[in-house]
């Protein structure tokens, strides 16, 4: 799989197919043809952007996820292939038939994972996990407990050192930079999802009727934190205090949490890209559903 991603969020330009390239007509510029094979993600967030069928098509034959962006740049929608592996319905159907107590015990280990990554984060910029490890530690099958809603109120002031500081999706600047990149970060875990012969809809824990790709919500949990540390960083950077949430979602931030999917996260001795490794954790959960496996490779970024 590739790690290109493609954003365009400021230009008005035509999207259409070239043999097997992408076109981009950019107003005012010259067009420029990318190989639809190198291409993971396009962003499309300005509103005068015209696609043809042609052209997503080719995005969709080559494995592409492409996420549509509302007038307030803020992604809205999401196309993903159909067909994504060639024993696709086997494992449809292994998927579908995972009994209780399996999802019950993934959904530790997810919830596991993320809470020591949660922590890792916290040492490297606060110096304390704030009991986060001892947390993740008491995680039990299904977690009846909700340790990880309990983790939540502590994890989140202590992230940007602000007492007053809460998760709302409605509320700008830093609650608004964390909504983009985990919108971003969502597409790249879907699209993982169906390159690995898995249905974005059948989830593990979490189900909702109007939410197509649950599986990707559960299995995008324990990378999470690397969308926090980028947001920490842009707002260290743009000013803190009362400042903290006047930065905005503009051309400078989408840039920043789009370098998210591409930068190289080591683990185990490799260096990877978030699409490698969230691939590799979507491989080994049907590998799970497959009876291959007893566990989920879910990556200690």
């Amino acid at each position: 799989m590739t790690d290109r991603v493609i954003d365009i969020s400021e230009s008005a330009a035509r999207l259409s197919a070239d043999l097997e390239c992408l076109a981009i007509g950019l107003e005012g510029a010259e067009s420029v043809r990318v190989p639809f094979r190198e291409i993971a993600a396009v962003v499309l967030a300005d509103r005068r952007i015209t696609v043809t069928r042609a052209a997503l098509s080719g995005l969709a034959e080559a494995g592409c996820a492409v996420v549509i962006c509302d007038d307030r740049f803020v992604p809205c929608a999401m196309m993903l292939p159909l067909a994504g592996h060639f024993t696709q319905s086997e494992r449809f159907a292994a998927q579908a038939a995972a009994s209780l107590p399996v999802k019950k015990r993934l959904w530790r280990d997810i919830v596991r994972a993320k809470l020591r990554a949660q922590a890792r984060l916290l040492e490297r910029l606060r110096g304390s996990d704030f009991g986060l490890r001892d947390m993740a530690a008491s995680v039990r099958s299904g977690d009846p407990e909700n340790m990880e809603a309990q983790a939540s109120r502590r994890y989140w002031t202590a992230l940007f050192d602000d007492p007053d500081f809460s998760r709302d999706r409605d509320r700008p600047g830093r609650n608004a930079l964390l909504n983009y990149g985990y919108a971003v970060l969502r597409a790249a875990v879907a699209r993982a999802v169906c390159a690995s012969g898995l249905h974005p809809s059948l989830g593990i824990h979490h189900h909702n009727r109007y939410d197509a790709f649950p599986l990707a919500d559960d299995l995008m949990e324990p990378f999470r934190p690397l969308v926090d540390a980028a947001v920490v960083s842009i707002v260290a950077s743009r000013g803190r205090g009362p400042d903290a949430d006047a930065v905005v979602l503009d051309k400078d931030t989408r840039a920043a949490l789009l370098e998210i999917l591409t930068s190289r996260y080591e683990w185990g001795g490799e260096a990877r890209t978030l699409f490698d490794w969230s691939s590799r954790t979507a491989s080994s959960l049907a590998r799970v559903f497959l009876g291959l496996s007893e566990k989920m490779d879910i990556p200690e970024l």
